[in-house]
């Protein structure tokens, strides 16, 4: 069985997320350290383009985005379950506004100039200014609306309010009962608002939410050890994908299989990959491409929040 590889780096919302999916699951990893910021020559070379953080590989399968690498983990180990039964809906749709919605006002209070003069105090001048160039590009292009500071502070009331009052009802200790996929779509968005003690005081100034956050962080990390991304090069260039799913190919807009087609995130990040149209799923997309350093890989991406056009 291959190992499950995580590109990450420390400070990235997403990677923490999967980093407590791995967790939960009692997972063994391996960690590559990736840039914050590109160029990020030797991702690129697994993904086709895609630059979003985090990205699993398994052997020669690369899989984006965390609400896809969820679900690739969960047939990997099925209990404990991200998607309990009779829950599967209702804990997917919190995840994906936790995703959007949250995730857009974390960023916008963490990035607001006195929570970034603490957070990059220690960065020298130029590494923040390409860090803000780099941002800048990232969410060019895509459908994604910065939010300002001012709208996220003046809605963060009512985001935390709702999550308060649902959290001190007897039903468990996670949001709905046992722990799903929305409590950890949520926690990393509140991870990154404790990081400074500018933006720590909208979290802490909530009890439930906090008691609850303390839970979720407390699945931790699972066991993992560093690898370099050459290793990780290497072991897709001597792997062989994975068999394609068991699935009807479905793709309503008319794209066939073996048909050339580049497929890229709507929201942000829109850098778009090229390669064969494999598989199209209720979920998931898988790309088949060729690079000289990572030999030939499948790269799977969710259908939610992805489009597919001709190349």
């Amino acid at each position: 069985m291959s190992e499950l590889i995580l590109h990450h780096y420390p400070t990235s919302l997403f990677a923490e997320k999967a980093r407590l999916l791995l967790g939960f699951k009692g997972l063994s990893w391996r960690s590559v350290n990736i840039s914050p910021v590109m160029p990020k020559p030797d991702l690129t070379a697994l993904t086709g383009g895609y630059r979003k953080t985090p990205v699993l590989q398994i052997g020669a399968d690369i899989y984006c985005d965390t609400a896809l690498i969820a679900r690739r983990l969960e047939q990997e180990k099925a209990l404990p379950a991200f998607f309990p039964e009779g829950q599967e809906m209702i804990s997917a749709a919190f995840a994906a506004w936790a995703d959007s919605v949250v995730f857009q006002h974390a960023v916008s209070l963490v990035f607001q100039p006195e929570s970034i003069a603490v957070r990059f105090a220690k960065m020298p001048p130029e590494a923040i200014k390409a860090f803000v160039a780099d941002r800048a590009g990232l969410f060019s292009g895509g459908s994604a609306t910065r939010l300002s500071a001012e709208q996220a502070r003046h809605q963060w009331p009512t985001i935390m309010g709702r999550l308060e009052q649902q959290l001190q009802r007897e039903q468990g200790d996670f949001l709905f009962g046992d722990p799903s996929i929305a409590d950890f779509a949520l926690a990393h968005c509140l991870w990154f608002l404790k990081a400074t003690p500018v933006t720590a005081p909208l979290v802490d100034a909530y009890p439930a939410v906090s008691a609850w956050l303390g839970r979720v962080m407390g699945f931790g990390h699972g066991a993992f050890s560093d690898m370099t991304s050459e290793e990780a090069l290497e072991v897709a260039r001597n792997a062989t994908p994975a068999a394609l799913p068991d699935e009807r190919f479905d793709e309503p807009n008319g794209f066939e299989a073996g048909q050339q087609v580049v497929i890229a995130a709507t929201d942000y990040g829109v850098d778009p990959v090229a390669g064969e149209l494999l598989f199209a799923g209720r979920e998931e997309l898988i790309l088949r491409r060729e690079d000289e350093r990572g030999g030939v890989v499948h790269v799977h991406f969710p259908r939610f929040g992805f489009r597919i056009e001709k190349r």
